[in-house]
């Protein structure tokens, strides 16, 4: 992906509303018409489309075919992902992919979700029996337990953690796309003494669902010159790891898949965390965040919490953090949640984000995050570099 041949050209981005009473397709058609008013793009250049599954159209055999029609595109190639939160920046490699592969030229990267209006998700496997009953209900349990055995290897530096809840509040007060219900001021004491949910998760240390949608449009470069598009953000490095370790029964379930994603997609792009300008990691839990300096290699592993601690994480910082505010602070639009913070980093390295526009914005690394299984780390872990052009 080094080579510079493939090209973000354009975002979108949708309010995130808690219970807006929109539908996935509402949601998804507005994304499209942003992306194409920013471009000035008519919506007959698109023949690709890469779409996150979402819970408010779950059980839908036929999403990428029926999206299309609802928003009239006619079509070379579709793509529906299933990693959740790693679907948006794993379907940016695909969209790539397929582009490099001569099966279509432009491809809108769309996810949208209405996720606190109508949610038709039913996950199975054994959650319902073994899970359930005994009161591990869902991801809050999950994080609570690697929250724990975290805890019990390293340390857990609640400070490291209220200075994350803090610092990505801090970005949504200046983001107007931010669900306003978390477009408070919040401080560190806030964050102590929210309600604990799920021991050690505080309220505050979780997502809160909503609805939204996003989407970017990818082309190759030279197909980007002829349609006269100015600016461009490269895709130069990806990672990805399903089910790290999975082999393993008795696993370190402090290890996860991005010490594998993570250096691998540093290494397409030739260079090391120490080079990467700014940080949107996937956010649904903060201690997801703690975990990912680690494993992406920011910081050895244990050290997370000094290492949020040492580090300027604001826009304007040394490490700038999620700059729109991340899913903790903007809101997660259900599973269209991972193209908040991809869209976060193309709108900075294009130089749109305005009153928290990092100066000089040159690159920038962001993940993906799918499901969480029991007594194990989350199970789809995504990596992708990005290099303005």
């Amino acid at each position: 992906m080094r080579d510079r041949e493939i090209a973000i050209v354009g975002y979108s981005e949708t309010k995130i509303e808690l219970r807006s009473g929109r539908s996935v397709f509402d949601l998804a058609g507005e994304a499209m018409a942003g992306v194409l008013e920013q471009t000035g793009l008519d919506k007959t250049v698109i023949d690709g489309l890469a779409m996150s599954a979402s819970f408010s159209d779950a059980g839908n055999p036929f999403q990428g075919p029926m999206m299309a029609g609802y928003l009239g595109l006619e079509l070379n190639w579709t793509q529906t992902t299933d990693m959740g939160g790693g679907s948006v920046t794993g379907n940016v490699a695909r969209a790539s992919a397929a582009i490099r592969a001569g099966l279509c030229d432009v491809v809108l990267v769309l996810a949208a979700d209405a996720e606190s209006t109508e949610n038709k998700g039913n996950v199975g496997l054994w959650r319902t029996e073994w899970q359930f009953p005994v009161g591990t209900m869902g991801p809050p349990g999950y994080f609570g337990l690697l929250s724990t055995r975290y805890r019990e290897q390293f340390g857990l530096d609640d400070n490291a953690l209220a200075k994350l809840a803090v610092t990505q509040r801090n970005h949504a007060l200046l983001n107007d796309l931010a669900c306003d219900k978390l477009r408070k001021p919040l401080t560190a004491e806030d964050y102590l003494n929210s309600p604990m949910i799920s021991s050690p998760i505080r309220m505050l240390d979780c997502v809160m669902v909503c609805d939204g949608a996003n989407a970017v449009l990818v082309t190759s470069t030279k197909r980007a010159r002829e349609l006269g598009l100015k600016k461009l953000v490269h895709p130069t490095g990806y990672g990805e790891r399903l089910n790290f370790d999975e082999g393993n029964p008795l696993p370190d379930i402090t290890l996860g898949g991005h010490s594998v994603a993570g250096p691998k997609a540093l290494a397409q792009a030739g260079m090391t965390p120490k080079d990467i300008q700014m940080f949107h990691p996937y956010d649904d839990f903060l201690i997801a965040i703690v975990m990912q300096f680690e494993h992406i290699g920011f910081c050895t592993r244990g050290q997370g919490c000094r290492f949020v601690m040492d580090t300027d994480l604001r826009y304007n910082g040394t490490l700038p953090l999620n700059t729109g505010g991340g899913q903790i602070s903007a809101g997660q639009a259900g599973l269209a949640g991972g193209g908040h913070n991809l869209v976060e980093a193309v709108r900075q390295l294009f130089g749109d984000a305005g009153a928290r526009q990092v100066k000089d914005a040159k690159n920038a690394m962001v993940t993906g995050i799918g499901w969480i299984p029991y007594a194990r780390n989350w199970a789809a872990n995504t990596a992708l570099v990005l290099e303005a052009a």
